[in-house]
């Protein structure tokens, strides 16, 4: 057993992101205190300053001198999509961080997607060593090299500065066998703090959890900077582990699967159906999906069966051209196949919709918009194409990323290069489709209430005023979109 201490944090503060603050949805930073739980059970003692629910950085001076750590490690939470766009005020309250503890002389590891794509920037900003790609078996044999003073060049997976220039060690492999890895330190965190800001808006409270790592499809605007396209998978027995501690003693049953992709592995979502079963465990769940596995044999069927409520799908386009440029993989025809078996099952259909993809002509932006009314999903999540570090798609649009090149946050959605319209153009284009899509809603829940007034709850009521207030915002947008279109 050592006698050192780490410290872990992370650098996603929901508070300095107003769009996901006003959602009021946080998961608690599972890859961290993933890593902080294989520290923990290879001897040392850990604890963790989670900035989750925090305004600021304040109050890491006085863990840093109560605890007293040897180490310390921002480690983000790679199963957060938020953290993948390296958005500006995450970026830099992490330099903040690394700095307070840096000044009192302690060793600061970094882990994230922005860190892995960016060391340069971390290493000048207080970190000793970043770890590039996925961390936890990086993060072990670093801290065993410093302990024993061996040569650290000889882990792989590392960057570090030396003799003035970044060096960078041998690249290091996923991990295949992710049974090994201990269940997260759930005690690091303190759940009802999370779950408290979901009743704070009247909505039942998720916890996060992974199943898999990585994503073998070769869609070109994709950052991959942790797990690259190996995809390895927990066991369901494993996985039921995890969620069976979750039911029986923190009282939560509704889960966010955020697997970039979930049950792809062949029998594996029935697997987990059966162990749920044998368990008695009764659970809600929602997931991230593509339309052509939705659609494998009785994939449908098994998920439903183990708690499935919510897909989302990353439709991305209503364009197959748009969809065949991005290498997707998948079809218009499929996105609606599968749409429409989820909702006969009752399960609630979400989309990611991107605009902006190159060369992307208004005739494919109008088929994205009627694929939408179309198939009226539940929910819609709408972004513009977002270029990052390693991926085709950077490539291609680099040279325009001299005045930005990171979002500040997730609401920023502003086109960082040039693209057929001008970026007015975009940042009105999501709210006109919102608008749209908010006012057809209305008008069918309108249909559904005249037909049946008993059904009338205050949920289809939100809908209809919501409806009705969007048309005047309509004709605005509607009205800037022509008007950007013209003075391009």
């Amino acid at each position: 057993m050592s006698n050192s201490k780490v410290l872990f944090s992370h650098s996603y503060f929901y508070r300095l992101d107003a769009k996901q603050w006003k959602i009021a949805e946080p998961f608690p930073p599972l890859m961290t205190i993933t890593a902080a739980s294989y520290l923990r059970e290879n001897g040392y003692e850990v604890d963790l300053f989670d900035v989750g629910l925090k305004k600021s950085e304040e109050g890491l001076e006085k863990v840093l001198d109560r605890f007293q750590p040897n180490y310390f490690v921002i480690f983000d939470d790679g199963f957060n999509w938020l953290t993948k766009m390296c958005l500006t005020t995450m970026r830099q309250a992490a330099f903040r961080m690394q700095k307070i503890a840096k000044a009192r002389g302690i060793k600061v590891i970094t882990c994230s997607s922005d860190s892995t794509d960016h060391e340069e920037k971390y290493l000048k900003n207080g970190a000793d060593f970043v770890i590039k790609g996925e961390g936890e078996e990086t993060l072990l044999e670093l801290i065993n090299s410093l302990e024993q003073k061996s040569d650290t060049s000889e882990v792989h997976g590392l960057s570090f500065e030396e003799n003035g220039q970044v060096s960078l060690t041998t690249k290091r492999p996923p991990m295949r066998e992710l049974d090994k890895l201990p269940l997260p330190a759930w005690d690091l965190v303190d759940i009802d703090q999370y779950t408290s800001i979901w009743q704070s808006k009247n909505k039942v409270p998720y916890l996060n959890v992974a199943t898999t790592r990585g994503c073998p499809y070769k869609c070109n605007w994709c950052a991959k900077p942790i797990y690259g396209n190996r995809y390895n998978a927990r066991s369901p027995q494993h996985v039921v582990d995890e969620i069976a501690i979750h039911v029986h003693k923190h009282g939560i049953d509704h889960f966010w699967m955020c697997d970039d992709i979930f049950g792809l592995k062949p029998g594996w979502v029935q697997e987990f159906r059966d162990e749920l079963q044998k368990r008695n465990l009764n659970i809600n769940y929602k997931i991230q999906s593509r339309a052509d596995l939705l659609l494998k044999e009785d994939t449908i069927d098994a998920l439903v069966d183990s708690g499935l409520a919510e897909v989302w799908i990353g439709a991305e386009s209503g364009s197959q051209e748009i969809l065949d440029a991005m290498d997707k993989g998948t079809t218009i025809e499929q996105i609606e196949e599968s749409s429409k078996i989820l909702k006969s099952f009752g399960v609630r259909v979400a989309f990611f919709i991107q605009f902006g993809y190159l060369n992307e002509t208004m005739s494919d932006i109008k088929k994205t918009v009627r694929m939408v009314l179309d198939l009226m999903p539940d929910k819609l999540g709408i972004s513009v194409s977002y270029p990052l570090p390693g991926t085709k798609f950077y490539d291609r649009v680099k040279s325009d990323l001299k005045m930005k090149s990171n979002w500040v946050d997730s609401d920023d959605l502003d086109m960082m290069f040039e693209n057929t319209y001008p970026k007015r153009f975009y940042k009105v284009l999501h709210r006109y489709l919102h608008n749209r899509f908010k006012i057809k809603r209305g008008l069918l829940t309108a249909k559904d209430i005249l037909a049946n007034p008993l059904s009338t709850t205050s949920s289809k009521v939100k809908n209809l005023l919501s409806g009705i207030f969007n048309v005047p915002k309509l004709f605005v947008n509607n009205a800037l979109l022509i008007r950007a279109r013209i003075n391009k």
